[in-house]
């Protein structure tokens, strides 16, 4: 089995860290920052584990450590793609119980993380009875911390969450006695962003995956219209600090245009 390294721990690099900090202005730090964390399996395959619940595992120790860094730099707001709704239909069943168990694991976790306010994001009714009770009580638990807010999007799809909005709003709209007509003339963007799992927040400012993929994946494909993005080589667990402060060092340093 090959050792996984331990680069990047001497006192240069904690130099360089620091230095990187140093030249942020916190004024640009994004306030809302989403993550895509990709390549667990491969880096459990590449390390020889026979299971890829060691790489989901090193991948959630992973995102606690990521949470860390953004409230260390200002970041108000992170949102994890954790699992979707097609891992739920197409992830081998072992793989599944195994990555099912290890985010109740994380959820409840990060509820007793400093002063970190946990959410839930996605489709409840689409879980486990245990899972879901879980990410309840994290989201409980944590209802009135004022610290980092974590939205777990956890049996989650961005479009089925445009299509929730939007069931939402005509549910609203008919118990307010109103007619289809007059929905659809009044039907407009802030409408259906306020009915969406992540109603009330701000969009993501920027948007980050690992493993060198270059895809969305169905993740926050409405809020994330005007995001910027940023993508790492490193597999998620392999993450580094360096890598996550030159990503906000990045957007920073970009003139954002918002669709211009």
């Amino acid at each position: 089995m090959r050792e996984a390294t331990n680069e990047g721990r001497g006192p240069l690099y904690r130099l360089y860290i620091n230095r990187i900090r140093r030249s942020l202005v916190a004024e640009r730090v994004p306030h809302h920052v989403a993550m895509m964390i990709d390549g667990n399996r491969r880096w459990a395959r590449q390390l020889g584990f026979d299971s890829a619940a060691h790489g989901h595992r090193a991948g959630a120790a992973k995102m606690q450590e990521f949470l860390g860094w953004c409230d260390d730099v200002g970041v108000r707001v992170v949102s994890l793609y954790l699992l979707s709704n097609d891992n739920l239909r197409k992830r081998d069943s072992q793989e599944l119980a195994d990555l099912l168990e290890i985010i109740a694991e994380l959820a409840d976790g990060l509820s007793r993380e400093r002063d970190w306010r946990v959410k839930h994001v996605g489709r409840a009714d689409q879980l486990p009875a245990e899972l879901a009770r879980v990410l309840a009580d994290a989201q409980e638990r944590t209802r009135d911390h004022t610290g980092l807010h974590v939205n777990l999007a956890v049996g989650y799809g961005g479009r089925g969450e445009i299509v929730d909005a939007v069931r939402s709003i005509i549910a609203q709209h008919e118990r307010e006695g109103g007619s289809l007509e007059e929905l659809a003339a009044s039907l407009t963007p802030e409408q259906i962003g306020e009915h969406l799992y992540t109603g009330g927040q701000p969009d993501p400012d920027l948007v980050i995956r690992t493993s060198g993929e270059q895809r969305l994946s169905d993740f926050l494909l409405w809020q994330s219209a005007h995001s910027e993005f940023y993508f790492v080589e490193a597999l998620g667990p392999d993450l580094r600090e360096v890598d996550f402060l030159r990503a906000i060092r990045d957007y920073t340093r970009r003139d954002r245009r918002f669709g211009g």
